[in-house]
């Protein structure tokens, strides 16, 4: 009896601290946010209680319709580059039997590089004064006629922001898949390769299968981190040009941070955490139903 108290009394010290943190940096910012979309405030002053005023002009509001279909594609772009090349290469570093955790490294170093040295980087490589190195790929290879300025472009800016988040974080994907594939006992698919299955069968109708837990997860991670897309294309166009690139996450920072409007911005948070959950709940119904 003595050794279980003396065990969830453990438990508690590596849990409490970690709860305290999560319950002021997350949890009280999220209760706040709530609380300030149901009144007027400029950051300064007495608040005034609208109730659902904020609400209402969101919903009426056609910048934040833009800003939010503009985030289905940034997520689309973002999930595809992240999930698929992430899968894509985990699967080839399997087959590789020399210089793997050279490779690993290489890749994920994206994923530690600051967010202002990564959107520097990508600025140049669109850019066409001097001309950057997507341009100058397009030259050598014959198609003079692509060559643009991609971030001015209101046709491509929304793709050029989303690229470099995509691109960022394809290596840490792939090392998780890379971990999960590995893990798969070798019986397994020996077992299919006596069964007839050749490399291609074995890995769509075993291997993936028997890591879906770990794609769900990744999907969950992936889709939670685009909705909330802040950093690079607020670095790279802030939004534009005109709202070609805005996305919920920097009109709520404009919002409430440039126009001084706390309310009206805390409300399109709030509006983004209930996004966020609702895509984790229809992502583990989906994946659960299909697992029955």
């Amino acid at each position: 009896m003595g050794g279980i108290l003396r065990d969830k009394k453990a438990y508690l010290v590596f849990l409490v601290p970690g709860i305290a943190f999560y319950l002021f940096a997350v949890f009280y910012p999220i209760i706040d946010s709530v609380r300030l979309s149901f009144v007027e405030w400029g950051g300064i002053g007495p608040e005034e209680f609208v109730g659902l005023d904020n609400y209402i002009d969101m919903f009426t509001d056609h910048v934040f319709y833009e800003s939010f279909f503009n985030n289905i594609i940034y997520l689309v772009i973002v999930v595809a580059m992240q999930l698929l090349i992430g899968l894509l290469f985990a699967v080839l570093l399997t087959y590789m039997n020399k210089n793997v955790s050279l490779v690993k490294t290489l890749y994920y170093v994206p994923c530690i590089i600051t967010t202002v040295a990564v959107g520097q980087m990508f600025r140049s490589m669109y850019a066409t004064e001097p001309m950057g190195l997507f341009n100058i790929v397009l030259n050598a290879v014959g198609l003079e006629g692509l060559v643009r300025s991609w971030l001015a472009d209101v046709n491509t800016v929304l793709a050029a922001v989303s690229i470099p988040e995509g691109w960022r974080f394809t290596g840490m994907y792939m090392v998780i898949y890379y971990a999960a594939l590995i893990s798969i006992d070798p019986e397994v698919s020996e077992a299919a390769e006596i069964d007839g299955a050749n490399a291609w069968q074995t890995l769509w109708k075993v291997k993936i299968p028997m890591i879906k837990p770990v794609i769900v997860l990744s999907l969950t991670m992936c889709i939670t981190g685009a909705l909330r897309g802040f950093d690079i294309p607020y670095l790279l166009t802030n939004g534009g040009p005109g709202n070609a690139s805005e996305l919920m996450s920097t009109y709520m920072y404009k919002q409430a941070f440039a126009s001084n409007k706390f309310g009206y911005g805390s409300a399109i948070a709030v509006f983004i955490i209930i996004e966020s959950i609702l895509a984790v709940v229809v992502l583990r119904l989906i994946s659960g139903r299909k697992k029955d």
